[in-house]
């Protein structure tokens, strides 16, 4: 299904009109407009736009908004439905119907701000082991993507009444990486990669909590590994607290992701391939998906 993202051009009067589109139509094909304000009616570029054609379920164009909040594509005559998304702002979606040769002036979507989810109360909260997860993604030089994970860490939050001063640690063992293939995990145990010999341990503490907006925040600290210590911010979403587990016991659940630069930590990675050294790629997505158990002297230790 031929798609493509129309030019687009604004054109305002004296009066201040909405702005007027010119828009050259392939033969038997209909054209969608929108433009994404923010709460406060400002134009939001960057929104994520995904049409999906209501017959097959399928994806049929996806962007994001030009600086102007505006997003434009040509599409077959049909009906569809457009979801508009942003950071921090909940979701807005409509139904349209598009119909051939026909451009209708760009449909106003307003995003709302997002619902904020009740924060956990303060206090001390444990990783719970059996439900957390420590998952990483690189690219292998020249080949598909390598997926892995830490079995053996231990970590904490400190919740503190004003949000932006709780505090995160997370201390990993490094040598329980695991990727499905033995030969692999051994190498990158070794001097080339992790050094788990002399550098036992990946690190990471917070400094401090910056809300993003709905149930977004970005935890910003210091990660430490092979030796040596960076600064990276993790893109957290805070999933909720619940009442359940070994007895039913309060607990609460994120997910935080970033993406690391190899060379901050490990040898350069060219190097190693000018040297024969099979290599993973230059950055790795860490994902921490993290359930965490409120400490008190009745609180179960979770099993190993």
């Amino acid at each position: 299904m031929a798609l493509g993202l129309l030019r687009r051009r604004r054109s305002r009067g004296a009066s201040g009109a909405a702005p007027g589109l010119s828009v050259p139509l392939p033969a038997g094909a209909g054209a969608y407009g929108c433009e994404v304000v923010d709460p406060m009616g400002q134009p939001l570029g960057g929104a994520e736009i995904t049409v999906t054609a209501l017959d097959t379920h399928r994806v049929v164009a996806a962007g994001t908004t030009d600086p102007y909040g505006l997003f434009m594509a040509t599409l077959p005559p049909g009906s569809y439905s457009v979801m508009a998304a942003a950071e921090g702002l909940t979701p807005a979606r409509e139904n349209i119907d598009i119909a051939a040769g026909i451009a209708p002036p760009p449909v106003r979507i307003a995003l709302l701000p997002a619902r904020r989810l009740e924060l956990p109360p303060p206090g001390t909260w444990l990783f719970d082991p059996p439900h957390t997860a420590i998952r990483f993604i690189a690219k292998h030089v020249g080949m598909a993507h390598v997926h892995g994970r830490f079995t053996r860490f231990n970590g904490g939050i400190r919740l503190a009444p004003d949000m932006a001063e709780s505090q995160v640690s997370v201390r990993i063992d490094a040598s329980s990486i695991a990727t499905g293939n033995k030969t692999r995990d051994r190498h990158l145990r070794s001097a080339d990669f992790l050094d788990v010999e002399r550098y036992p341990f990946i690190d990471f503490t917070s400094t401090r909590f910056l809300y993003r907006g709905g149930s977004r925040w970005t935890l910003n600290g210091t990660l430490t590994m092979h030796g040596t210590s960076r600064s990276v911010g993790l893109d957290t979403t805070y999933l909720g607290t619940v009442n359940g587990g070994y007895e039913q016991e309060l607990r609460c659940a994120a997910l935080a992701k970033a993406e690391l630069h190899r060379e901050d930590f490990t040898l350069d990675w060219r190097s190693m391939l000018a040297r024969g050294i099979a290599v993973v790629g230059p950055t790795i997505q860490l994902e921490l998906d993290v359930q965490a158990m409120y400490r008190t002297a009745e609180t179960p230790t979770p099993p190993e």
